[in-house]
């Protein structure tokens, strides 16, 4: 099935816009609010930082502008431990988003403010991937890096090439957001011929049908005990088939599942297709989520550091990538701030949230 999976220590990096969040305190709407609460976030930026929190060696490639605004989200990034070498600089702005947090039945709502970004105007050339990925071993990007402009789509492919080239173990998070595909072609269209350089992918399955055309199958456990996930798998490994027929390259076919129960009870469970079988997680129940935004990413640094730290033992990669996901609904903010002890703890059943002392 191809080249194996990397389970060497050279570092990984990730390719992506970073942004300023402006958040909403106190669950207030954007009419009510008189204040925002700035943080930084960004899907492959949230995978980078959750990765170094994992003690594995990342540099985060993205272009910034040269203004006190960049510097200061450069110092934070480092402040994680990312290598920001590979960040260069140009254009004229740094983008934004606002979130306004739902709770209970009113959904959470964003807004993006990076057309014209200084990310959204990056075009090829302007990266020296091959001095990038001289010391890599793996590259990660999402479908989002390919939403901005078509210049940001021949990027992703300019940047795959190179790290195909140079044998580098290529993951992609699918990432849809129907709000960014505004310049004429349609994210299936463009998406489709770079998923091909794919050895690992992830995805929720409504995004796997809009880039892939496979129909969903559906989750809709309302408990942790629930029995209707476990009658779904047979369907789910039809999925995986279906995922691997158009994609032949890739090896490790992963699903996040959520059912929203509110904006702040959640349930959530994975799945993993490789080598023509089927592997399955639990199911988490989450209560009273803090802050879902950066929830996939947190996944996809746990399937990165599993593959890694557990090439022979996908049922242990599927649930640690789990378990980091479910802790990130716990943590405010879009980067995932925990560390692997923390989520072996829960892998292993320590859900009791008791003081630490």
């Amino acid at each position: 099935m191809g080249k194996k999976i990397l389970s060497t220590n050279k570092k990984v990096v990730t390719f992506g816009e970073v942004m300023l969040r402006l958040t909403t305190p106190g669950y207030r709407r954007f009419s009510q609010t008189h204040e925002f609460v700035a943080t930084y976030g960004g899907s492959e930026a949230n995978v980078a930082v959750s990765l170094a929190h994992f003690g594995i060696p990342t540099e985060f490639v993205t272009r910034l502008p040269d203004n006190a605004m960049a510097r200061a989200c450069i110092a934070s990034l480092r402040a994680s431990g990312l290598g920001t070498e590979g960040i260069i600089f140009g254009g004229k702005r740094l983008g934004l988003y606002y979130l306004e947090s739902g709770a209970a039945f009113r959904n959470s709502n964003v807004v993006y403010d990076r057309e014209g970004s200084s990310f959204a105007t990056l075009r090829p050339g302007m990266i020296d991937w091959e001095k990038i990925f001289s010391d890599a071993g793996w590259f990660h990007w999402s479908g989002i890096a390919a939403a901005l402009s078509q210049e940001g789509a021949d990027t992703c492919r300019e940047a795959l090439e190179v790290a195909d080239r140079m044998g580098l173990t290529i993951s992609c998070d699918l990432n849809f957001r129907k709000k960014l595909w505004n310049y004429g072609r349609k994210a299936a269209e463009v998406m489709q011929p770079l998923v091909q350089y794919s050895d690992v992918i992830f995805g929720a399955e409504p995004e796997y049908q809009e880039i892939l055309g496979i129909p969903p199958v559906g989750f809709k456990a309302v408990t942790a005990a629930d029995t209707s996930f476990e009658s779904t798998l047979p369907a789910f490994e039809t999925f995986g088939r279906k995922v691997s027929a158009l994609i032949p390259r890739c090896q490790k076919i992963f699903l996040e599942l959520r059912n929203s129960i509110t904006s702040n009870h959640n349930l959530l469970a994975a799945i993993l297709y490789s080598d023509d079988s089927l592997k399955h997680t639990g199911i988490y129940d989450i209560e009273s989520e803090v802050d879902r935004v950066g929830a996939g990413d947190a996944f996809v640094s746990g399937l990165i550091y599993g593959l890694i730290h557990y090439p022979d033992d996908d049922s242990k990669v599927l649930e640690y990538a789990l378990a980091a996901s479910a802790l990130k609904n716990t943590i405010y903010g879009d980067f995932n701030l925990v560390t692997v002890e923390e989520v072996e703890s829960l892998m292993n059943g320590n859900t009791s949230g008791r003081v630490l002392r």
